[in-house]
């Protein structure tokens, strides 16, 4: 059933995409910061608690949408069975990531949080600069971005000559409304995790306040300072105590990485 609803998804998309395929030339943006096959898994605790584990992948698959060729990156995130009793989460995001212009073609969530569940799919026309989610058309900014791809497009940044508190931004949809996120540059420290030591960049990206996060300012994330740029930690604080996300495993990254010892 669930392939069933896939493949008519993406051939709706085919037709969507195509009709206004030649109307507009879509940027070209060369990365070297990910490919094919990697794989990152991370350890999520709340408070001192082991609470689960959240996994994305970018498939080593062929894919293509409306003959342009694109990245099916999926992201998982699971409570543990012993925190189910007091959060339960079954979290699965997907986006097609368009391999040269950086900009997803369909973005799919299923989300299970406590009591709070909701399944949704958008596909987007970087032709006419358009999203359809359900029955509606929005009008989207030109190269707008998804929840997974806003990730992947900020690894493709250069932060080599960044300074301290330089902001960067970009726009995304998500809810079915355009917002602007930014993220902010603290500069450059080292930090020590159970995968070892790493060389970071630390950032303050801007959240969405209400169901989880009070305020836009409430997590600090740090990414390794190499081409990769791979989340080592994040740290939030929530509605109620905090959440911390460790790498704990990372496979088929493109890049060396920052690794002290």
């Amino acid at each position: 059933m669930k392939t069933l609803l896939l493949s008519s998804i993406l051939s709706l998309g085919l037709t969507y995409i195509s009709l206004a395929q030649d109307t507009k030339v879509l940027r070209s943006l060369p990365q070297n910061s990910f490919k094919k096959g990697e794989k990152l898994t991370f350890s999520v605790n709340y408070g001192f608690v082991h609470a689960g584990e959240a996994v994305i992948e970018v498939l080593n698959e062929e894919k293509k949408i409306g003959n342009r060729d694109v990245y099916h990156i999926v992201g998982t995130g699971r409570s543990k069975n012993t925190f189910d009793f007091f959060f339960k989460v079954r979290d699965r995001y997907e986006t097609y990531l368009d391999k040269d212009a950086i900009v997803p073609w369909l973005f799919l969530r299923h989300i299970e949080e406590g009591s709070y569940k909701l399944s949704q799919s958008v596909l987007f026309n970087h032709y006419t600069d358009v999203a359809k989610s359900g029955n509606e058309e929005i009008k989207t900014p030109n190269n707008i971005q998804d929840l997974v791809s806003t990730y992947y497009f900020a690894r493709c940044t250069d932060f080599s000559n960044a300074k301290i508190n330089e902001i960067h931004t970009l726009q995304a949809f998500l809810d079915d409304e355009i917002f602007t996120f930014s993220y902010k540059f603290l500069g450059r420290e080292t930090i020590t995790t159970n995968l070892g030591t790493f060389k970071c960049l630390k950032f303050c990206p801007t959240l969405l306040k209400g169901r989880v996060f009070k305020h836009e300012d409430d997590m600090t994330l740090w990414v390794t300072d190499d081409e990769n740029k791979l989340p080592i930690r994040a740290e939030a604080k929530i509605i109620v105590g905090s959440v911390k996300m460790d790498l704990s495993k990372y496979e088929g990254v493109a890049n060396p990485i920052a690794k002290v010892k």
